[in-house]
C-alpha cells in the first residue's frame, strides 16, 4: 500500500468513485468540479493505492487557528467498502500522523456524523478524542 496525492491521471476516476461512497449527493462531474474549486483554497486529496486498486481516500487542509495552532483538518475520509476492516484506515491515519509531524502540525482534527458509530469506534481506537460538539446552521 502507498499513499498518493490526487492528480488528474489514470487513478483520478477511481479515486472519485471511492469518494462518492461518502459523498453520494454529487455526480462524478460535480464532485470533480467541487474538488477543483476547493483546491484553490488549499484542499488536498490523498488516496491509498495497492495492486488491488484505490483502497481509501481522504481530503484535508492544513491551517492555523488560535484554538488548535497549526493543524491538519481531515474533511473527508472514506475506506472503499470492499476493503474495510483490513487495516487500510489505520494505514492512512498513520500517514497523516507522519505528514503532520513533517509539516510542523500540532494536531489532527476531523468531524464525523453523529450516526456513524462504526467510524466513531475506529477514531477512538486510533487515539482521537471527542473534544467538542460541532454546531451548524444550514440553509441560511
Amino acid at each position: 500500500m502507498e499513499v498518493k496525492f490526487l492528480e488528474k491521471d489514470a487513478d483520478y476516476k477511481a479515486v472519485l468513485e471511492v469518494l462518492l461512497q461518502l459523498r453520494p449527493q454529487y455526480s462524478l462531474d460535480a464532485l470533480s468540479a467541487q474538488i477543483d474549486k476547493q483546491q484553490l483554497h488549499h484542499y488536498q486529496l490523498v488516496y491509498v493505492k495497492s495492486s488491488q486498486g484505490v483502497l481509501a481516500v481522504a481530503g484535508f487542509s492544513v491551517g492555523e487557528k488560535l484554538a488548535w495552532g497549526k493543524h491538519i483538518y481531515i474533511e473527508d475520509l472514506v475506506t472503499n467498502a470492499k476493503y474495510r476492516s483490513r487495516g487500510v484506515g489505520q494505514f492512512l491515519l498513520d500517514w497523516f500522523k507522519t505528514y503532520a509531524r513533517a509539516n510542523n502540525c500540532e494536531q489532527i482534527h476531523l468531524d464525523s456524523g453523529v450516526q456513524r458509530f462504526a467510524a466513531h469506534r475506529f477514531y477512538l481506537r486510533e487515539g482521537f478524542n471527542i473534544a467538542s460538539h460541532h454546531f451548524s446552521m444550514v440553509d441560511v
